[in-house]
């Protein structure tokens, strides 16, 4: 999918004021956090993402890992928070992210 600049700064805003729904721990990156994102993100497609102190790898590896595990965008990585996005379905009826 891709995101643009644009696109990825207007999601940056909108994700400002989120907070952390997911929490990755001391056992690093497992298939049940990666399932806890993909039913958050299919919830609210736009979330935060928290990294703890005693996680084992590094904020970039886990943040690619769970883009490519919930076929997401990282929006932003921001010290040990990570944000994520993906849009909505087209035929599901909720209101969507309007990106620019």
């Amino acid at each position: 999918m891709g995101l643009s600049g644009k696109q990825r700064r207007h999601l940056r805003a909108l994700g400002h004021k989120l907070r952390a729904i997911v929490q990755v721990g001391r056992e690093g990156l497992s298939g049940e956090v990666a399932r806890a994102c993909a039913a958050a993100l299919a919830d609210h497609e736009l979330i935060k993402v928290k990294i703890g102190p005693g996680a084992p790898d590094g904020r970039q590896s886990v943040a690619s890992a769970l883009a490519e595990a919930t076929d997401a965008e990282v929006a932003q990585v921001l010290g040990k928070t990570i944000l994520l996005y993906r849009p909505r379905p087209a035929d599901d009826p909720r209101p969507r992210i309007r990106l620019p």
